[in-house]
């Protein structure tokens, strides 16, 4: 029996794709195996004290002080990845140096914190432990997802420049389905390719090259491939010119090992090395500890804040029908749609209106934005004041739709409405809040300039910038600019 098919009758995976759980549920058994970890180190070295670590509390301390940057270490090495064409031995190597991190990390608390009442070996079992249970658990993963992607799923869409060379690299990832390569077109002068993939795969002359800006444009291109054996400078750069500016990532494919770049990352694909060049941030240590606080910050908010919810959750139910949470779709990372949540500030068929309202528009560009709006309620004027209306968005957080800090995700119907150079807004992951959301003007900020701050934040994106965004967002909710 088909696995997939069966937990797709019983809609598994559909409530599993339509909530994007999977991130969650991967990182909950991360986190799960470092807990049985602790666990069967304690019941090794004190099993006569008890049957669960938690209970003694500088064991509980060390296993949440340790835990994120054991899940830290694992991002920074890739190992919490599941990979597509990576071997396993590869896999190995990357939970074995995650450990030995984690070991040395322990190591350093032991002594830093004098804490000799605990045992050595117990230091050294955890991440003994930990290691056998997450290399095994990923593994375990792997094979799972081997077939989840051999059944369409979870995939990659590419674009290929290639030449007669590339045969044997197209026909790995048409073969090995598991891998979650589709194919979107492919660009080559290439006879023995046109033949062979014609009736398959979109094939265009290479001369047509660009064509390429206008279907990156339309379609959801995640990343373009250079496979050609022999490589034409100037080609290359205008194909790296057109993906930077719409935040497309590009790999070129190269056989000489000492060949490098300074503004370009060595990544693997079927044993074929590539250079990659990415337009958005990609330091792995910084974006592993922006995702953590992404994760942990909206649970944390989401428990905290509760009570304010369910608070705003009655005022709303009480001041007009309607649902208490509004749901829109929304545009994400590389044009991807998802539903965006909301405490609903607007009258139940504000869409409805908004087409009566049109000519009453106060903003340039896509944007729609109406000063004293009639569709907004009187709590509705509050929510948006002090940007409360968007806690419902610490979900989208959690699921992984959004992060905490990013460009706020437009309207599908904006998107079909921007220049070519805003694009690349929609190369990182939108977020709660961003440049734009933190100036005090910001309703009588133009579009293009609303545009232009976003590509500024992700040009010059870091993890201090995501704090001082945080703080000033902070302080505009308590100074109630919004609107």
């Amino acid at each position: 029996m088909d696995i997939f098919s069966t937990l797709y009758r019983l809609h598994i995976i559909p409530f599993f794709k339509k909530w994007n759980l999977l991130n969650l549920m991967l990182g909950a058994l991360d986190i799960l195996a470092i807990f049985l970890a602790f666990e069967l180190a304690y019941l090794v070295i004190y099993s006569g004290q008890g049957l669960f670590f938690f209970t003694e509390k500088s064991f509980l301390i060390m296993f949440i002080g340790v835990t994120p940057f054991w899940l830290l270490a694992m991002y920074v090495l890739k190992a919490t990845e599941i990979p597509r064409t990576k071997n396993y031995m590869a896999i190995f190597w990357e939970y074995f140096l995650s450990a030995g991190a984690i070991l040395l990390l322990l190591i350093i608390i032991y002594f830093l914190f004098k804490l000799y009442a605990i045992s050595r070996t117990f230091i050294v079992l955890i991440p003994v432990f930990g290691f056998v249970l997450l290399y095994t658990l990923r593994i375990l993963e792997y094979k799972v997802f081997k077939q989840y992607r051999a059944k369409g799923f979870n995939f990659l869409n590419v674009v290929l420049i290639a030449d007669d060379s590339s045969l044997p690299f197209i026909e790995s990832l048409l073969e090995h389905r598991e891998w979650g390569y589709k194919i979107v077109a492919i660009f080559t002068s290439a006879d023995s390719i046109k033949e062979k993939y014609e009736e398959t795969i979109i094939i265009l002359p290479e001369e047509y090259i660009q064509v390429l800006n206008d279907l990156m444009e339309v379609d959801m291109i995640d990343e373009v491939l250079y496979v050609k054996s022999k490589i034409l400078p100037s080609e290359v750069r205008k194909i790296v010119r057109s993906c930077e500016e719409l935040g497309v990532v590009f790999s070129l494919k190269y056989l000489d090992e000492k060949f490098t770049l300074s503004n370009a990352i060595k990544t693997e694909i079927a044993d074929n090395k590539f250079l990659t060049f990415i337009n958005v941030p990609h330091n792995t240590y910084a974006l592993g500890v922006k995702k953590i606080i992404d994760i942990f910050g909206s649970l944390l908010g989401i428990i905290v804040l509760s009570p304010l919810m369910i608070v705003v959750s009655i005022l709303i139910k009480l001041s007009s029908p309607g649902p208490v949470v509004y749901k829109q779709p929304r545009v994400g990372l590389r044009g991807r749609q998802f539903e965006l949540y909301k405490f609903r500030t607007m009258v139940a068929n504000a869409d409805e209106l908004r087409k009566e309202l049109e000519q009453m528009n106060q903003a340039d560009g896509p944007a729609f934005k109406i000063a004293d709006d009639p569709r907004v309620t009187k709590v509705g004027k509050f929510l948006r004041r002090t940007g409360l209306d968007e806690l419902p968005q610490l979900f989208n957080v959690l699921k992984g739709e959004m992060s905490l800090i990013g460009p706020r995700p437009p309207l599908p119907a904006e998107t079909t409405q921007y220049e070519r150079w805003q694009l690349r807004r929609l190369s990182v992951k939108p977020g709660l809040s961003c440049f734009w959301q933190v100036k005090p003007d910001r309703n009588s900020i133009k579009f293009e300039k609303w545009m232009e701050l976003d590509l500024a934040y992700i040009d010059n994106w870091s993890l201090r910038l995501d704090l001082i965004i945080l703080l000033k967002t902070i302080k505009t909710i308590f100074r109630r600019t919004g609107l």
